[in-house]
Parts: structure tokens; sequence; C-alpha cells
């Protein structure tokens, strides 16, 4: 891979940023951490209140890199079935056959709206999906399209007739980002652009090809000893029993990441190396994905709930701890 190369990704991956902008007013941090977990071929949890565009950014995001979309609207009654598709029977003369009509899972980017709606039987339907990139219905085991990406959403302050993710799901999300409400001047700026119809158009960016070097590329990043020691701290620093963690991690943290956080940080981080233009990794890479990899993957404890501790605030405090490991 030579210097031109890696250059010319990081100016398509950009122009495909303010391509997205386009549609989307603000989140930026939202559309670049997004644009990172697809890189690094990972699914992402949205979290957010109604109304703050996170349909529209997925739709968005599906025309700039020329995708496959398709939504699926979580509710208590959905089946599994609904999601993965199912056997149909055929009558062909006199004769019956069985034909799989493929459900709305395959495409390439799925948003899973309101994913905590649906029983924890439709929820793990998905699990196969986004771990193994395949559908298996009867005896039959069915591929995904290539790239294939789950963008999930759920309300934060709505509690009532959800089922909360499990541990074992929200794992599988390489990203958990958090929608933040509009400042006074994006509000102006949507209004503008949705009640007054001043609509752009969007257009394609990214090919299924680019994306699929791109992410063969983000692989091949090399990263130092010392960046990567300081990524897998931090993971085994969520851990109250480890020898990194922070007073913050002991008094509020009941079980620290996973393995898969330590992937997931290592992996975004090559991404956002690649999308800077370098060849390498750099602690700062780390820094910028390490909340967005590690939020959702520690399992606080009564105390941090009572008190209104956020695992932001934790990992905050981790890392500011860990700052003297940032040596090369």
């Amino acid at each position: 891979m030579q210097v031109e190369d890696i250059k010319e990704y990081s100016t398509k991956i950009k122009r495909t940023e303010e391509e997205i902008a386009k549609g989307i007013i603000g989140q930026r941090n939202v559309i670049h951490h997004i644009l990172l977990a697809i890189l690094a071929d990972g699914n992402v949890l949205l979290e957010g209140v109604p109304g703050l565009g996170k349909t529209q950014l997925v739709k968005t995001l599906a025309k700039v890199m020329d995708l496959n979309f398709s939504r699926i609207q979580f509710t208590p009654d959905l089946m599994p079935t609904d999601i993965t598709g199912t056997n149909l029977i055929i009558k062909e003369g006199d004769r019956n056959r069985f034909q799989f009509e493929k459900g709305p899972v395959f495409a390439n980017l799925v948003l899973a709206d309101e994913i905590n709606r649906a029983t924890p039987k439709t929820q793990s339907a998905l699990l196969e999906a986004m771990q193994e990139k395949t559908v298996t219905v009867g005896n039959h085991t069915y591929e995904l399209p290539k790239p294939y990406m789950v963008l999930a959403t759920q309300n934060p302050i709505e509690n009532e007739g959800t089922y909360p993710l499990p541990e074992a799901q929200l794992d599988r999300f390489l990203f958990k980002l958090l929608i933040e409400f509009p400042s006074l001047e994006e509000l102006k700026q949507i209004m503008h652009l949705t009640v007054e119809g001043q609509q752009e158009q969007i257009q394609p960016v990214l090919t299924v090809g680019d994306l699929m070097e791109m992410r063969q590329v983000v692989r091949d990043i090399p990263v130092s000893a010392a960046v990567e020691e300081y990524a897998l701290a931090l993971v085994i620093g969520t851990h109250p029993d480890s020898e990194y963690a922070v007073k913050e991690v002991k008094q509020y943290v009941l079980e620290g990441a996973s393995p898969r956080a330590a992937q997931a940080i290592l992996l975004t981080a090559k991404a956002r190396a690649l999308l800077d233009g370098r060849y390498n990794v750099s602690f700062d890479d780390i820094d910028d994905v390490a909340k967005a990899a590690l939020r959702h993957r520690l399992a606080l404890n009564f105390d941090a709930l009572s008190e209104n501790i956020v695992a932001d605030t934790i990992i905050a405090a981790l890392q500011e701890a860990l700052n003297g490991r940032k040596t090369v």
C-alpha cells in the first residue's frame, strides 16, 4: 500500500462526510464515528430521543455510499421471521416445494428502529446477522450481502413497553453513539431544510468496491507496541480488580469491558488514521474512539445509578490516569 493510496482513500472518506452533511445538519461527531465503524466492519447503536434525525441519517448514509437500505420498525408483536424471512410453500402442479422469502435483514445497511421495543426472542434474531453475517432458517444458512451493517436506535428516556438489550447483544455493537439535541443555529438550518423545503440533492461518493478495499487497508495499518499497550490498558482498566483500575472504576463498575472492546478500539483507531491520511495509529486515535467503544460495555452498579454517574465519566477518569503510558 502506497502513501498516495492512503491519501486518496482519506480524500474520498472526507468527501463522503461532506456529502452526508448536506442532508444532516450538525451531528458531525456522530457521522464521523459511524464512518469509522463502517470502515471497521462493525455495527452501531444510536441512542437519542425521538425526532433527532436518526432515521434520516441512516438513509442519507445509504445514498452517499450507494448501499441497499432497509428499515425494521421494532414493536412488541414483531416475530423473528418478520426480520430474517421464512420458508413459503409454493405449489407447482401436483407438487409443493419450499421457497425461502428473504426478510428485511437482507440489505447492506439495516436500520433497526427502536430495537428495545421488541421482545428478547426477536432481538436475538439479529445476533447471528450482526456477528456471523449469515441467517439460518431451518437447515439452511444464507449469506448476507457484503458489506453488511446494522444501525440500531433506542430511546433512552422511555422505559414503558421496552425490553433492555442484554449484555451479549450490546457487546455485538462496535460503537454506542449518543445523539445530542441540536444547537440554536443548527435548529434554524434544520427548519430551513425541512419546513421550507430547501433540500439538497445527495450524490453517491463511495462504491461498494471502494468500501471493501478500504476495509482491507484499515486492517493492514500498523500499530506501535506503545499505542497498543495503552489501548489494552484502557480495556483492562475497566475491571475493578485490575491493576490499572482507578478509584471511579472500583467504586462504580460491576463488570468491565470484554475483549471485543479491545478489538473495537484498535480497529476503529486504524480507521481514524486512514481517514486522517496516516499509515500509523496515534494515541489521539485511541482516545477519540475509546468512549464510543466502551460506554455500552460497562455494567455499572447501584451506587453509580443512584449518584447519576455515567460510563463516560468513568472512562474519562481512566484515560486521565493512564496518560503516563503515552510514551513512544
